[in-house]
Parts: structure tokens; C-alpha cells; sequence
């Protein structure tokens, strides 16, 4: 079990320490530690959080399917959102579940991917509302006011500058970076900035010359 908050991880092992034919063999705190704990004991699962310090989740699947290949990874997280969905499942994940998710569909996916072990089998559990972005697409969930923030956090501008040049308070600025997180399914500046320029929701962030 990874994940960087403490009293999550240990609810979560609590639940998992309960549930008849599961034994947890060790828990980590970022993908590092994670798969340094792969690499040596060889779960059969790795129940892993997509926003930990450190190395990034995209890194972390792939390192972790290739320290312990007999691993199946299980992303538990608050993204509710179908495309950050796809693009870890593609990365090697063999299931994605929010955190909303009930014990027992967290329970079942566990088992699941254990007992098959078929390249096409994958669990995925988001809501409606999760499903009904992609339907959308990120241009149509995106507000004005969102793109101008996301345009000036592709200018390295720091929350405090993004306020005073829009003379709005540092917290809607932090409040307006978190709504596009969750629209767009990134799981940091950058990464928002990356995919929202691919979308062209934005112009591609200019590399400054030395």
C-alpha cells in the first residue's frame, strides 16, 4: 500500500488486513519507497496513489511493473477522471478506482486482478460525472478564467504574481489550479500546462533562450 497520508494508508490497510485472503506485506510512503518494497518482497498487488513527493506516477508503474513484474498495480485515488484513467492503464495499471469507492469494490479489485492475469483484463471505477468529461472534451469544461491562470502558470508566474496580475485573491488562484487539475486529470503545474497546450486550450509555453 503507497500512499504519502498516514492515517489513509493505515485505514486502508486496516480494511485490507480484515478481508479474507489478503495478507499486506509492507507500505510505502512516495514511488520510490514503493518500488523498492516491490522490488524485495514481490507483492502480487501494489495499491499505489497517484499524487505522492517525489517520483511521479507515470515513473512509477512502469519501474514498478519492471523491479517486480508478477505485481499488479492498483491505482486508489481522488481523480475522478477517465482520461488520467486511460493513460495509466496503458502505462501497465490493472485497475484505477477512486477513493470514493466502497471497501468492497476495493476488496474485489484486488482479487480480480490477482485471479486474472489476462494483458486485456482492466478494472476501472469512475463516476458519471467522470465519464461525462471525456464526452465533453477539456475545451468545453475549461473556463475563461481557468485558461487565463493556466496560461500565466505556463509563464513560471508563481500563484502570488498570477493574482496580482489579475488582481484576484492567491487563494482563487490556488482554488481555479485545482478545478483544472481535476478537469483535465493532471497531477501538477506542469502537467497541466503540458496537457492543456496539447489540447490547445492554451499557446505552447515558449522556451526562453539563455
Amino acid at each position: 500500500m503507497a500512499d504519502d497520508h498516514t492515517l489513509f494508508r493505515e485505514g486502508v490497510i486496516e480494511i485490507l488486513t480484515a478481508a479474507q485472503g489478503i495478507d499486506v506485506t509492507g507500505e510505502a510512503h512516495s514511488g520510490e519507497d514503493a518500488c523498492e518494497k516491490a522490488a524485495r518482497l514481490r507483492p502480487d498487488v501494489v495499491i499505489l496513489d497517484v499524487e505522492m513527493p517525489g517520483q511521479g506516477v507515470r515513473e512509477t508503474i512502469p519501474r514498478l511493473r519492471q523491479v517486480s513484474p508478477h505485481s499488479r498495480v492498483v491505482v486508489l485515488t481522488m481523480h475522478d477522471d477517465v482520461v488520467l484513467a486511460r493513460e495509466l492503464l496503458a502505462l501497465g495499471a490493472s485497475a484505477y478506482l477512486v477513493k470514493g469507492s466502497t471497501r468492497h469494490e476495493l476488496v474485489s479489485a484486488i482479487h480480480s486482478v490477482v485471479v486474472d492475469r489476462g494483458p486485456g483484463h482492466v478494472i476501472l471505477s469512475v463516476s458519471q460525472q467522470g465519464l461525462s468529461r471525456v464526452e465533453q472534451g477539456p475545451g468545453d469544461i475549461l473556463s475563461d478564467r481557468e485558461r487565463e491562470v493556466l496560461a500565466l502558470t505556463a509563464e513560471a508566474l508563481s500563484n502570488s504574481q498570477i493574482a496580482n496580475r489579475l488582481n484576484i485573491a492567491e487563494g482563487t488562484v490556488k482554488r481555479h489550479l485545482r478545478n483544472v487539475y481535476r478537469k483535465l486529470g493532471a497531477v501538477s503545474r506542469l502537467d497541466a500546462v503540458n496537457k492543456a497546450a496539447a489540447a490547445s486550450l492554451i499557446p505552447v509555453p515558449r522556451v526562453k533562450d539563455d
